[in-house]
């Protein structure tokens, strides 16, 4: 462990530091949605990832320059593409899921994305699973079953959690192949994949008049929200090792129930806490393992 500690240096201190920060300021989208007084979800979808792909396309342009950014988008190729149009699905459906279930529910199913991006590898490309992955699978399995459970006896719309099961289902997919076609650049997929979203929205809002409150809640949750949290994971990420980007990223799974049930006094129901609650210890589990697997290969090298 000191030998591992000692190979973890500023370098990878600040990319942890930048995923965890991603994580943080992502958390928050659950209770900045529940502060926007907007019936209209496709308004919302419109607002947000508008403002989030101008804060992406500016940061770029900061980061690479006006022929560097062409150049980006240029190279995208169609990995690119469907990179884009998976967060194009993923983040229309977060915000009209939110609107049918609760917060919890939402980012809780989401965080089974890297079991499910495991189990997607093994059915199309037979990728070895450990014994350990399999448990760990089976047991996000069974916590999604529980806390979607509470939509099949009627109580709640299974819209909701049906859209949230979707988003971590295109995350896992859109990882596989992210693993296939590791120059496939995350940022101006993102901000492709926003302005898609945007445009598809704008054909389905009632209205894309706001009041300024509203514009000021939905600046912050496109730009800070969702812009800079990718902004800091896609430059955090690549200094660190996979696993641990995404034991990080289970920062906001925890952090997302919090926020809304001290600022919108939005509480978990008995079945999203087991369900959750199975989820997250097979999550961390796999992701513990499989740092600790990657740290062997990087101290043998």
């Amino acid at each position: 462990m000191a030998q591992a500690g000692a190979q973890f240096g500023l370098t990878e201190k600040t990319g942890a530091a930048m995923v965890f920060g991603s994580a943080f300021f992502w958390s928050f989208g659950g209770a900045i949605a529940r502060f926007l007084a907007m019936d209209d979800s496709w308004a919302v979808i419109f607002w947000r990832c508008l403002f989030a792909s101008v804060f992406l396309f500016i940061f770029m342009l900061f980061r690479d320059g006006l022929k560097g950014t062409l150049l980006l988008f240029r190279n995208m190729g169609w990995p690119g593409l469907v990179v884009a149009l998976s967060f194009t699905t993923a983040t229309t459906s977060f915000i009209v899921a939110i609107h049918y279930t609760t917060v919890a529910n939402v980012v809780l199913i989401q965080a089974g994305v890297p079991l499910f991006a495991a189990l997607a590898s093994w059915i199309f490309y037979r990728e070895r699973i450990s014994r350990l992955t399999w448990v760990a699978i089976g047991m996000v399995i069974l916590g999604v079953a529980v806390m979607m459970s509470k939509s099949l006896d009627g109580s709640i719309s299974p819209i909701g959690d049906t859209l949230a099961l979707t988003i971590a289902l295109v995350f896992a997919a859109t990882t596989v192949l992210t693993r296939r076609f590791p120059d496939v650049r995350m940022t101006p997929a993102a901000c492709a994949g926003g302005l898609v979203a945007s445009l598809i929205a704008s054909t389905q809002a009632i209205t894309l008049a706001v009041t300024p409150e509203q514009f000021g809640i939905l600046y912050v949750f496109g730009v800070f929200n969702l812009g800079l949290g990718m902004v800091l994971f896609v430059t955090g990420a690549r200094l660190v090792p996979s696993a641990l980007a995404a034991l990080l990223g289970t920062a906001e799974t925890m952090l997302s129930p919090l926020w809304v049930a001290i600022f919108n006094g939005e509480i978990p129901d008995i079945r999203a806490i087991i369900g959750g609650t199975m989820i997250l210890v097979a999550l961390i589990g796999y992701l513990s393992a499989e740092f600790r697997r990657q740290q062997k290969i990087a101290a043998g090298r």
